[in-house]
């Protein structure tokens, strides 16, 4: 089929099957295009949570879609492409983290939602880059385990220097290859252009970097700002929002190098299989889940 009768049958499986679905912002523009939600990960899932679809369609990686379905357990959730996944959120496993938790006994296991549910299963506390510093500045605990992403968990400590952050060595193999070099090259080439990165990146990134801030914040930023130019330093596949969203600005990428493999294998033919079919239903056990709710549930309490 070509792109247009491919489209065509995407909506009429989409209501034959009562079925939402979600695209993340770094997703190909067509698996935008076809989207009833394009966001963050968690935003997403709280969406689709709180629509009457039967079923998930989310055009991700295996993490969102696992939140997904922790959040709507009685939805069907399908992933589009089932080896899509996150290198940063394999970095850590559960095992990991209760030998983390037996070793620092004093300390609040904070996970960020980049993490396999069986991770949030037994962490204290879930966050999003969004409200990760919030999070933690409230908590009650003065010990904190941030796990997995050591670039987040720097960023987090640098806004929190009360808090005691024990870092795991994890990182989004994606935002780590900005290098400082990346960033004095688009000051010489752009002097004016304020530079936006996500708090993923390096600290000494971070540190030469205009504006630190998750996608939603970047998305907001940039709406905002008087800048005609601006340089993004997050994955590529934000640029197709933030020129819908502001078509008289021109974006710039940090770096030529902030592509996400896994977040750039789903088509328009994997929505399109796993609706006919029904396949690669995301399966959550019950009491994993119920642990994963609650850490969820405390991250929305304290932040």
């Amino acid at each position: 089929m070509d792109k247009s009768k491919l489209t065509e049958e995407i909506k009429r499986l989409r209501e034959q099957r009562k079925a939402v679905i979600l695209a993340h912002l770094y997703q190909v523009e067509e698996i935008q295009d076809i989207a009833d939600f394009t966001g963050d990960s968690l935003e997403l899932s709280r969406k689709a949570a709180e629509t009457e679809a039967q079923a998930i369609v989310f055009c991700g990686v295996r993490f969102m879609a696992e939140t997904a379905k922790i959040l709507s357990p009685d939805k069907t959730v399908l992933l589009p492409v089932m080896d899509a996944g996150c290198p940063m959120a394999d970095m850590i496993a559960a095992e990991d983290v209760i030998k983390l938790k037996k070793e620092n006994p004093q300390a609040a296991v904070v996970c960020y939602i980049n993490s396999s549910v069986e991770v949030k299963a037994v962490s204290d506390y879930c966050c999003t880059s969004s409200n990760a510093i919030n999070l933690i500045r409230n908590i009650p605990e003065k010990e904190i385990i941030f796990i997995p992403d050591k670039n987040l968990g720097s960023f987090v400590a640098k806004h929190v220097p009360e808090k005691k952050i024990i870092l795991w060595d994890g990182f989004c193999v994606t935002h780590h290859r900005v290098t400082e070099k990346d960033i004095e090259d688009v000051r010489k080439k752009y002097p004016e252009a304020p530079i936006l990165v996500h708090p993923e990146c390096r600290p000494e990134v971070i540190g030469k970097a205009d504006f630190v801030g998750s996608t939603s914040h970047i998305l907001k930023y940039t709406r905002e700002s008087r800048a005609e130019d601006l340089i993004i330093g997050t994955e590529m596949g934000i640029l197709y929002r933030l020129q819908q969203e502001s078509p008289n600005k021109k974006f710039f990428m940090l770096s030529p190098h902030l592509i996400c493999p896994n977040m750039k294998k789903t088509r328009l033919e994997d929505v399109y299989n796993v609706l006919t079919e029904m396949r690669n239903q995301i399966k959550v056990d019950a009491v994993i889940r119920e642990k994963a709710v609650t850490a969820l549930d405390k991250m929305l309490k304290f932040s």
